[in-house]
């Protein structure tokens, strides 16, 4: 699995966020790539990173994604970016929702941009379960992210043409500002809906999940890990067993369930062992069908099967969660 990364020049946007330092670390460690550049805007972040790492595989590049011109620079020579920088806390893209747009949407854009025009071998996108069937501003600028990205294969050309994908998952256990972090031991929590679930991912499945997308991507799929679901309720019983628990009602852009997978990319995907794989509408970018392993690997999900975190039949109990969270 490391070997995809072996010998390359690898590029994180968002480099300093949760999944990006996290992510720098773990390959860092496990693969021989030869070069590692974490792209994000914070010199503060940057400078602890640095000093957290000290691999002289590694340089840091401040920038922001709204700059296309930073990025040509950013990218030249490389090999592997990993589009992992966003604006995502839902209430307040919800009250600014512009600045959403300016680093989700057209950030994007210039992140294909760059990726083309400097020969970028693969490119691979970070989306989120919110982007499916989105009802808030982070999720639909997420879903235009992902539809940039998979249109981008149309772009890019011979003679090194860069390849678009997507991975899209659900909450990170344990990542900075998740529930978990934030309300820990605490005293009182309030809960939006006493119903209300979500998908869970843990850093590692989702460092496995990109590693294989990168391995395995054609360009334009979106990759969507088996991931189970947990009632928010639950996870507050595990993570603050003695709090205080109120009620407060749904927020703005607030699902009470999440889907990571809806009926209308059913017909199109194709579950494997540990994911599944969502092909594009079509493949304009190539004449013959470049999928076909994604195929003889899996089987085609039933017609209007959904992949959402109340129906999902794996559930994260209670004690799996407390050793997550304590790991």
């Amino acid at each position: 699995m490391y070997n995809i990364l072996q010998g390359k020049r690898v590029l994180i946007t968002g480099g300093t966020g949760s999944f990006g330092s996290s992510f720098a670390k773990h390959i860092l460690k496990h693969s021989k790539l030869k070069k590692l550049i974490i792209f994000s805007r914070d010199e503060f972040k940057q400078h602890h990173l640095e000093k957290e790492l000290a691999d002289n595989r590694v340089s840091f590049f401040i920038g922001d994604v709204r700059e296309l011109p930073r990025l040509q620079r950013a990218f030249n020579e490389v090999d592997i970016v990993i589009h992992a920088a966003a604006l995502k806390q839902v209430p307040a893209l919800e009250y600014n929702p512009f600045e959403a747009i300016k680093t989700n949407v057209l950030g994007t854009q210039n992140i294909i941009e760059a990726s083309v025009d400097q020969e970028v071998e693969k490119v691979l996108f970070i989306s989120t379960d919110k982007a499916a069937q989105p009802i808030n501003l982070y999720g639909a600028s997420k879903l235009c992210a992902e539809k940039l990205c998979i249109a981008a294969n149309s772009y890019a050309r011979a003679p090194r043409k860069t390849k678009f994908s997507v991975v899209r998952y659900g909450n990170v256990v344990g990542s900075r500002g998740s529930v978990v972090e934030l309300f820990k031991d605490a005293k009182k929590v309030t809960i939006t809906d006493i119903e209300m679930t979500r998908f869970w991912i843990t850093l590692e499945q989702s460092f496995e999940l990109v590693l294989n997308a990168l391995k395995n991507m054609e360009g334009g799929e979106i990759f969507v890990p088996k991931i189970p679901s947990m009632k928010i309720v639950d996870l507050f019983d595990v993570i603050a067993p003695n709090a205080k628990k109120e009620v407060i009602g749904i927020r703005p852009g607030e699902k009470v369930h999440e889907v990571l997978l809806t009926e209308h990319e059913a017909r199109r995907a194709y579950e494997l062992p540990k994911y599944f794989a969502i092909l594009p509408d079509s493949h304009p970018w190539v004449k013959r069908d470049p999928y076909t392993t994604h195929k003889k690997q899996g089987k085609k999900v039933e017609p209007n099967f959904v992949f959402a975190s109340n129906t999902n039949d794996s559930w994260l109990t209670p004690k799996e969660l407390e050793e997550i969270a304590q790991s």
